[in-house]
């Protein structure tokens, strides 16, 4: 038990190790206990937002939940880009060719910066009209478009945030992306009721200070990852000798990040059809949901943890020209992510109303909280097998594997049988709830035999 803690400490205070040597129970344990905390800190964003933001009404939650929906895009970006880095710096680390992890490094953040561009500006200029196309409610766009306006406006910063964690974990640092987000929440959670309630020198910004919260945080924990990256101690050092574009790295990073952000938008965009469908059914219903699938996601990061561990394993170990100790570790992972999320479903099925309470107590917003957290959290389990096997193929290099099983699961299963649910079965908005749960036990299965399968172990980066 003292070496168990002692290797805990270890995990949290961090330590450079050769994750193709050392023990895989002590190397999933390193990389996994950082990274479960940097995602439940990720997810502390939305969860703190929401948690001030309803205490402005329901109309204050559904411009949150609308415009998280329609960030899908830029956090697409983020986690595709993300995927690309993972796979290429941490094959480059098991090969023990650090300068190079350190140019991809480099290049990766040029292209996120670039990217990034091309969401901000149509966010910024077109906000009402991007609202109205999702049939809000003229007052709901009226009062909280400038909350959309500034979240567009700082994508930026979301997709640093993640393009420079992964080059920490890929490098076997997850401790320092853990510390980053770690700081940017304790930023937002201190300026969040400060500029939305306008407490002590603080104005009284409304919905629009809980963007302008989340965006200083999120900025100041970029600069702290440039801080760091730019340290001649740490295995990965980037400079500004380094700017320059090297094509061919460049274009291995494109070829990745296409699979990986296709695949997370492919995911993630669905949302924006199921909330499509759930507007029909007035503001408590989008409310009710928004609160459950925060809490959803809240719980779920934990499991995006232990799968970026099993990303970094297999892209390192495949480069140590191991796969055996990879293909391991994947099984391993989904034994503990598998337990996790079974005590989670039992937690959401027992008392949902707890959980709830925090959020809303509003009779109409919360039942419907109640319903969609029961029945969507009947598939934690699956979500959670589907998430590892996904982030394993992405730390192989096989982005495209996953981005082909998500197109199944999510657009040709989920959204057409979600809306068969609810519209012509009638089973409302209950509908859309259980067509996530079915999709996504599907897209579970689907990816256990594309693994089994192996083709994954052969992929060169």
């Amino acid at each position: 038990m003292k070496q168990i803690l002692r290797d805990i400490w270890d995990a949290i205070r961090g330590h450079e190790h050769d994750y193709t040597k050392i023990s895989l129970g002590r190397a999933i344990l390193y990389l996994a206990i950082p990274m479960v905390v940097e995602m439940m800190m990720e997810s502390l964003f939305a969860v703190i937002d929401i948690f001030f933001v309803s205490k402005l009404g329901t109309s204050a939650i559904t411009i949150v939940g609308i415009t998280e929906s329609m960030m899908t895009l830029v956090y697409a970006i983020g986690v595709g880009l993300s995927m690309a880095t993972t796979g290429l710096v941490a094959r480059r680390i098991g090969e023990n060719r650090d300068r190079d992890a350190s140019v991809a490094s480099v290049q990766a953040i040029i292209l996120g910066i670039v990217i990034s561009f091309a969401f901000s500006i149509p966010g910024l200029l077109f906000t009402k009209e991007i609202l109205q196309l999702m049939h809000i409610e003229p007052g709901v766009i009226e009062n909280g478009a400038s909350f959309t306006s500034i979240m567009f406006g700082g994508n930026v910063f979301i997709i640093l945030l993640f393009i420079n964690n992964a080059i920490f974990r890929s490098a076997g640092s997850p401790a320092i992306a853990m510390r980053v987000l770690v700081f940017a929440n304790a930023i937002n959670i201190f300026l969040d009721p400060c500029l939305i309630f306008g407490l002590g020198p603080f104005p009284e910004m409304g919905i629009k200070g809980a963007a302008v919260a989340t965006n200083i945080g999120r900025g100041l924990a970029v600069c702290y990852q440039f801080y760091l990256l730019m340290n001649k101690s740490s295995r990965i050092n980037i400079s500004i000798g380094q700017l320059a574009i090297r094509v061919k790295v460049m274009w291995k990073l494109i070829y990745l990040s296409g699979g990986g952000i296709a695949q997370h938008l492919i995911a993630t965009s669905s949302w924006i059809f199921l909330y499509r469908i759930l507007a029909e059914y007035k503001s408590d219903v989008i409310a009710g949901y928004t609160i459950a699938l925060r809490i959803l996601i809240f719980f779920f990061l934990p499991a995006w943890g232990f799968s970026n561990a099993a990303s970094t394993l297999v892209g390192q170990n495949l480069g140590a020209k191991n796969p055996k100790r990879a293909e391991r570790s994947v099984w391993i992972i989904t034994i503990i992510t598998s337990i996790y999320m079974l005590l989670i479903t039992v937690l959401f099925l027992v008392i949902p109303g707890f959980f709830i309470s925090f959020f809303s107590t509003v009779p109409a917003t919360y039942n419907i909280s109640v319903i969609s957290l029961q029945i969507i959290g009947l598939g934690m389990v699956m979500y959670g097998i589907e998430i590892v096997f996904a982030q394993a193929f992405n730390g192989a290099g096989d982005t495209y594997t996953p981005t082909i099983l998500n197109l199944i699961g999510f657009w040709i299963i989920e959204i057409p049988l979600a809306y068969y649910l609810a519209k012509i079965v009638g089973m409302r908005e209950n509908g859309v709830f259980y067509a996530i749960v079915i999709s996504e036990s599907i897209l579970a299965f689907l990816s256990i035999l594309f693994f089994l399968k192996g083709k994954w172990k052969n992929k060169i980066v």
